[in-house]
C-alpha cells in the first residue's frame, strides 16, 4: 500500500480538479467533441479538465496528440524519468494537481517514493542518485531560466548517463509542463477527494 506524502502543500494522494469555466455537457456535445474526448484520455468524459478544453476540440486534439507522444512514446527516456521531469516542473510552478498525478505515476514506474518526498520538500536538493539529480536540476533550470540552458547542461546530463535521445525526451517532457501547469492552474483548481 502506498504511503501518503503531504509536504509543503503538495501530495501524492488522488485529487480532483474543478473547472472555473463551464464544462461541455456530454449529453449535448457535438460528435467532434465526443470523438476528441474519447481519444484524449480514458476518463476524459468525467474530467472537468478535458470537458472544459473540449469547447475547442481541435486544440484539445492537438494537445492530447502532443502530450501522449511526449509522455508515452516507446524508447528513449524511461517513463519514470519523464515523470520525474514533469513532477519537478510542476513543483517549481506550484501546480498541486499535476504534482499529485505525476508523483503517483513516478511511484508506479520507479517502485519507490523517496524522490517524490524530496521534490516536495526541496526540489533543489532532490534526487536519489546522480542521474535523478541531473534530471531534477535540468528540469528546474529549464523552468526558471530557459534562456540560460546551454551546452554545459547537455554535458551534465551526458555525464549523468543520459543519451542524446534521452536528453531530447527529457526536454520535451519538462517543456510541455510549462503549458500543462498553466492550463491546470488558470482554468480551475485542485480539490481534495471526499473520504
Amino acid at each position: 500500500m502506498r504511503t501518503p506524502i503531504q509536504i509543503n502543500g503538495f501530495t501524492n494522494e488522488m485529487l480532483d480538479w474543478k473547472a472555473w469555466l463551464d464544462v461541455v455537457d456530454c449529453d449535448n456535445a457535438t460528435p467532434d467533441q465526443i470523438e476528441v474526448l474519447e481519444l484524449s484520455h480514458p476518463q476524459a468524459k468525467s474530467s472537468d479538465y478535458y470537458l472544459v478544453l473540449a469547447h475547442q476540440p481541435d486544440i484539445l486534439r492537438q494537445r492530447s496528440d502532443a502530450y501522449n507522444a511526449i509522455m508515452y512514446a516507446p524508447g528513449g527516456l524511461s517513463r519514470a524519468d519523464r515523470e520525474l521531469g514533469a513532477l519537478t516542473v510542476s513543483r517549481i510552478n506550484g501546480c498541486v494537481y499535476c504534482c499529485s498525478v505525476h508523483a503517483q505515476r513516478y511511484e508506479q514506474m520507479a517502485k519507490r517514493a523517496d524522490t517524490v518526498a524530496q521534490v516536495f520538500d526541496n526540489p533543489y536538493t532532490a534526487g536519489a542518485d546522480d542521474r535523478e539529480e541531473a534530471i531534477v536540476q535540468f528540469s528546474i533550470k529549464l523552468t526558471e531560466s530557459p534562456d540560460d540552458i546551454g551546452p554545459q547542461d547537455m554535458a551534465a546530463l551526458k555525464e549523468a548517463g543520459l543519451t542524446e535521445a534521452e536528453i531530447l525526451d527529457l526536454l520535451y517532457a519538462s517543456s510541455i509542463f510549462a503549458w500543462a501547469n498553466r492550463l491546470m492552474m488558470n482554468l480551475g483548481e485542485a480539490v481534495h477527494r471526499r473520504k
